[in-house]
């Protein structure tokens, strides 16, 4: 066995863009000059971590390593960070676990350093105080999960098909594949924050014989691959538990410039447990937040028994040149598999709208909520397959667009429809939505609806845009006794497009509506009747089965 005289350790800043990493570990190597553990900061800003034979010997023996072995003080006004990141990448380089001090309290500036976690973490009883009132790179992290494995490109295959069912490639194991064209523009975006669109894209697991599970389907016909990444999955899951976390909000214009400091997981198979974030300090303005915990390019992330805050929302000009609400997020999950949240809250008031609603997503697919109480569901860019059960949806509700199922099962809903389609990405759903054991308590009674959404076809998406083919109603309880005199009761469907009132209106871009409604045992509580629309001749129709 190699006896250690000293271990010097180098490891650099974090590259990170929103959505994509670059971890560059630096060089290992082995030195008898010095003997005291220490950690110091070069001139070009990477950290030097110095570990004596003593010391390594007491880590390995405890098998664990803590802050506090690296230098934290854990005063809660001592800046932190550069110990924090030491003790991980030295927990990386051995692989063992990270376990925090007691209640220690840390203080992490504003410094342009990231930790990088790969192994399992404690946080315990420690409260992290993270101070973004003056940072140097707001699109560090503090923390990112990553994996050791690398992603590679795959070459020679030149097309995909909708549900193909395997593709040509021979692996060593599960990979998550990501797949872009960029001739082909989709969610193109319509309204306030217009753009000209997105390069389409996929993400999908793959066997190590190519077979794409099934669970999470190609979606889309992609006639040129202009990109195709492939990324081992870790076979172990990785653990993050605990830890009392405080957002000191930045303070900076209100414009789209976002702050992704937080927890990012760039790895599959982990899990968050036991976590609470709170924010403090949001004055009269203030940027926007890509969420404290931020899941991408990854699969099978669980978060548990986790508290988490709404960002106070703040107002700028938009693409179109008119004022928008600037969406901030305490979660994001942008292309990513198989991530579940289960019983989680947050700290706001989850009907409280001078706060945004706590989850964006884009390009993802089986998400899930299980006994959660948050202010928002929310899929922008698209969602294959959603689950929510168990759970409490506040004042901005369930958003989606997507495709497949959508169950919504033993939940109540207090937004102004129980789901809506978001309109700036074309009101699409094509697949199910299955509505069961559930209540419906609009914030508006008078405007009250099921589902909502709104199409003009005049604007082209980038992609056909679909009702779902079916939806099926169970056991639905309406709560809209507090109705004003003029209301004539609930809807299924809103009002979707005011100006299609007869066969004279033309559709450029034909909306494909649903079929059926199959409706069982529903109590409203006004007495009114459910009608279909306030716009009979648009969902004249759809065939509405009630028992």
């Amino acid at each position: 066995m190699m006896k250690y005289k000293f271990l010097i350790l180098i490891f650099s800043i974090v590259n990170y863009t929103f959505g994509q990493s670059k971890n560059e570990s630096g060089n290992i190597s082995i030195t008898s000059n010095k003997t005291a553990t220490k950690v110091s900061i070069q001139d070009n800003g990477e950290l030097l971590v110095n570990v004596s034979p003593q010391d390594l010997q007491k880590i390995k023996s405890k098998a664990f390593v803590s802050y506090s072995d690296f230098g934290a003080v854990g005063d809660g006004k001592t800046d932190d960070i550069d110990a924090i990141a030491a003790t991980h990448a030295f927990a990386n380089q051995y692989q063992i676990p990270v376990k925090v001090d007691g209640k220690s309290k840390y203080y992490i500036s504003g410094k342009g350093r990231t930790a990088i976690i790969q192994t399992n973490t404690d946080f315990g009883d420690a409260s992290f105080m993270i101070d973004d009132t003056q940072v140097q790179n707001r699109n560090l992290p503090v923390f990112m999960v990553s994996s050791t494995l690398k992603s590679f490109k795959l070459k020679g295959i030149t097309s995909l098909q909708k549900n193909q069912e395997k593709i040509d490639v021979s692996l060593n194991g599960p990979h998550l594949v990501t797949v872009s064209n960029a001739t082909v523009k989709q969610y193109i975006r319509f309204g306030a924050n217009q753009n000209s669109g997105k390069a389409q894209t996929d993400i999908f697991i793959v066997d190590k014989h190519g077979y794409v599970d099934a669970k999470a389907p190609i979606i889309w016909d992609f006639n040129t691959i202009t990109d195709m990444t492939a990324l081992p999955m870790d076979s172990t899951t990785l653990t993050l538990k605990g830890g009392h976390f405080t957002t000191m909000a930045n303070k900076e214009n209100s414009k789209y410039s976002y702050y992704s400091r937080g927890i990012s997981i760039r790895r599959s198979n982990v899990v968050v447990e036991g976590l609470e974030h709170r924010i403090i300090g949001e004055g009269e303005t203030g940027a926007p937040y890509g969420g404290f915990i931020n899941i991408g390019d990854c699969a099978n992330v669980t978060v548990k028994n986790t508290l988490l805050t709404g960002h106070k929302v703040y107002k700028t000009i938009g693409a179109a040149g008119v004022p928008v609400s600037m969406g901030t997020y305490d979660l994001s999950v942008n292309k990513a598999l198989n991530v579940s949240f289960i019983n989680c809250s947050q700290t706001n008031d989850i009907n409280d709208s001078n706060y945004w609603g706590i989850l964006g997503s884009n390009y993802s697919k089986n998400l899930l909520y299980d006994g959660c109480s948050f202010s928002r569901f929310d899929a922008h860019m698209g969602v294959a397959n959603a689950t929510i059960r168990n759970s409490k949806l506040g004042h901005q509700g369930i958003n989606a667009i997507g495709s497949g199922k959508f169950i919504v099962e033993n939940s109540t809903i207090y937004s102004r429809h129980l789901i809506n389609l978001r309109p700036d990405y074309g009101s699409t759903w094509e697949g199910e939505f299955i509505i069961r054991n559930c209540t419906f308590a609009p914030s508006n009674v008078k405007m009250a609806s099921l589902i909502g959404g709104s199409y003009s076809g005049q604007h082209d998406f980038g992609y056909t845009c679909y009702m779902p083919e079916k939806i099926t109603i169970e056991n639905l309880r309406i709560d809209d006794t507090k109705s004003p005199l003029d209301y004539e009761g609930p809807a299924i469907f809103a009002n979707f497009n005011p100006k299609m009132k007869d066969e004279s209106y033309q559709e450029k871009f034909p909306y494909v509506k649903t079929k059926e409604v199959n409706i069982k045992n529903l109590n409203i509580l006004s007495g009114k009747p459910l009608r279909v629309s306030d716009n009979t001749f648009m969902f004249k129709d759809v065939k509405v089965n009630k028992q």
